[in-house]
């Protein structure tokens, strides 16, 4: 059996997961780059986002996020009711993630949705590995 996790794993989580929601908002303006930062480049990763498709593997996800930042839905969505479980690799972070975006239409759309993230250590750094959301109807294809 492993040792519990330090706070501090807990804090370098939360970090990552801020880090994450920050690289987001900076999307909804057109800049994929701080999103691409905040994931791992490796083959295993996974992406269920709010257009209901399930990417796997970074280059799948790449493609994904470049083509939501060219989207430039504008708005601000952040975590609320975070709980982070913490292992020495990896984390899981549940959430909702509340905010607004500007839908198809041009509109204002408030946005509630449950989020699921999962972060691993790689190189001492915690890098985003999976991300799960609920779908949003304005999004779907």
């Amino acid at each position: 059996m492993s040792a519990p996790a330090l706070a501090s794993d807990d804090a370098a989580v939360l970090a990552a997961n801020d880090g994450f929601y920050a690289a987001l908002n900076t999307l909804f303006t057109g800049d994929a780059e701080p999103m691409l930062a905040v994931w791992s480049h490796a083959d295993d990763t996974t992406y269920m986002g709010p257009t209901g498709q399930y990417d796997r593997g970074w280059d799948a996800i790449h493609a994904n996020w470049e083509t939501q930042a060219a989207l430039k839905l504008g708005g601000k969505v952040e975590p609320t009711e975070v709980s982070v479980i913490a292992g020495e690799t990896v984390a899981v972070v549940s959430e909702y993630e509340e905010g607004e975006n500007t839908n198809a239409k041009g509109a204002v759309a408030k946005v509630k949705l449950r989020g699921t993230n999962i972060f691993r250590k790689e190189d001492g750094v915690w890098k985003m590995v999976g991300h799960h959301t609920d779908t949003l109807p304005f999004l779907l294809k």
